[in-house]
């Protein structure tokens, strides 16, 4: 099982309520709410391996460098706020919950140059057996490979009712496997991400483009081709594009070859240090969110 810590972490901070403090009165919604999921998804999933994959870069120089609007808003939105990327109570948090599974012993990785998306990329690419992903951001839809085992689970509507997707979900929704949701994603645009797409061609039309061409290639091929059926806006607008359409797949695409460090990825059945956990548990009032995760740990 691996986790994007930072989606999942967000998701707490905003769903969880503020009023649970640490006895300084800090906010630690963001640090019970986590624990409560992993909690939630060791019982429910039963992994014999979690990592909580992080952002050591959450917006790379070399995305930047292909796509200089990548992630632009966000920076423009943290300049608004006179903050980080992250809202100005949730960043003291994040340390702690840094100690904290440490303290427990849950694999914590992150790579200097690269997103939590391309650590995940990489241990999903490598891994020889079943492999859930657990995040709230549909670019990982691009990992999901039935053949491989590997799954997304989507919390929609909560942890605990996350959707499991697979290569039926994603043809029910897209009309595509995930093989291809990185073209689809890369045609299509999202604003969220500062990736303009191509114009005039939302997500239907990608899909459709990828059904009838095949690939991205497949349909740069068909816009290069004056015999080909494209209508003539379409092939324009591709074409246009084609500065883009250059570089947008090494963007949209998660790294698979990371260099990662050294780290046991087994899920501990006990505190790797108690003494420290305890000490942050009562620091942080970490209370039955800590008591939850202990329990599924020892009890699985």
């Amino acid at each position: 099982m691996l986790l994007d810590t930072a989606s999942l972490y967000y998701r707490a901070y905003f769903g969880v309520p503020d009023s649970l403090r640490s006895p300084q009165g800090e906010p630690v919604n963001a640090v019970r709410g986590l624990l409560d999921f992993i909690s939630r998804l060791v019982q429910d999933h039963g992994p014999d391996e979690l990592v909580a994959c992080t952002d050591a870069d959450w917006r790379p120089q070399w995305r930047v460098d292909l796509i200089p609007t990548y992630k632009t808003h966000r920076v423009a939105e943290a300049a608004v706020a006179g903050e980080e990327e992250v809202p100005d109570t949730l960043a003291p948090q994040i340390p702690v919950i840094e100690q904290v599974l440490d303290a427990l012993g849950i694999a914590r990785v992150g790579v200097p140059d690269y997103e939590a998306d391309d650590v995940i990329g990489t241990l999903a690419t490598r891994a020889t057996g079943p492999v859930q992903i657990v995040t709230g951001d549909r670019d990982l839809f691009q990992l999901v490979d039935d053949a491989r085992a590997v799954t997304v689970l989507y919390p929609a509507k909560g942890i605990g009712a996350a959707q499991t997707v697979n290569d039926a979900a994603l043809l029910e929704k897209y009309g595509v496997r995930g093989s291809s949701y990185a073209d689809l994603a890369a045609l299509r645009g999202d604003a969220s991400d500062g990736l303009p797409g191509v114009k005039g061609i939302g997500e239907k039309t990608a899909t459709q483009l990828i059904q009838e061409y095949g690939d991205l290639a497949g349909v740069r091929a068909a816009a290069a081709d004056p015999a080909s059926k494209l209508t003539p806006a379409r092939r324009r607008n591709l074409l246009e594009a084609a500065p883009y359409l250059d570089v947008a797949p090494t963007v949209v695409q998660v790294a698979k070859d990371v260099p990662l460090p050294a780290f046991d990825p087994a899920l501990p059945r006990e505190a790797r240090d108690p003494m420290a956990l305890e000490s942050l548990a009562t620091r942080w009032n970490l209370g039955t969110s800590l008591t939850r995760v202990l329990e599924v740990l020892t009890t699985r």
